[in-house]
């Protein structure tokens, strides 16, 4: 599978101008977090990395500039179950999310005019957007998981038996109810 390494976008300077936005030091730092960054980094882990650059600045200025940016069409905002993640590259592109590691993976957007226009042809809509997400595991996660001998401890499940390990969300669950009989 062919991933996309380059970031497309509008010229962040003109781009703003247009707007009646400057492109302050703030904006082009967070800019630059964001374009440089192969993970489609949360609000968070763009402010640890501005941070560095910019001692001063305050999360709610990244929110902020973050949100304006998306908002103009230099980057792009994507729903995750852990919340907003951002995207520099705002070329047309789908997604692959690891579900072992929860790295995101941008791959080419494969017959995008054509699905959307069957799309369009069968049921009536007009197609605006397009967003496909695919899951599975990375390669890393797959040589990883295939290096590691698989072995048995005790108590664990025999072979073909349903697994009793518990979730995390069980685990605190049952941390609240103990906390509470207290």
């Amino acid at each position: 599978m062919r991933m996309i390494t380059r970031k497309a976008g509008a010229h962040a300077p003109d781009a703003l101008r247009a707007a009646g936005k400057r492109l302050t030091r703030a904006r082009r730092i967070i800019l630059d977090v964001v374009r440089a960054s192969e993970a489609h980094p949360s609000a968070a882990a763009v402010y640890r990395d501005v941070r560095r650059r910019l001692p001063r600045v305050s999360l709610a200025t990244v929110y902020r500039n973050l949100r304006m940016l998306a908002a103009e069409g230099l980057l792009t905002e994507r729903a995750d179950v852990a919340g907003m993640r951002f995207d520099g590259n705002t070329a047309l592109h789908d997604h692959f999310t690891c579900v072992a590691c929860g790295r995101i993976y941008d791959v080419p957007a494969l017959g995008a005019r054509a699905v959307s226009a069957r799309v369009a042809s069968h049921t009536g809509f007009q197609v605006l957007s397009r967003r496909i997400e695919f899951y599975g595991r990375c390669g890393t996660c797959r040589r990883a998981t295939a290096a590691t001998p698989q072995r048995r401890g005790r108590g664990e499940p025999s072979e073909g038996a349903p697994s009793q390990r518990r979730k995390p969300w069980q685990v605190q669950a049952s941390r609240a109810a103990r906390v509470s009989r207290i």
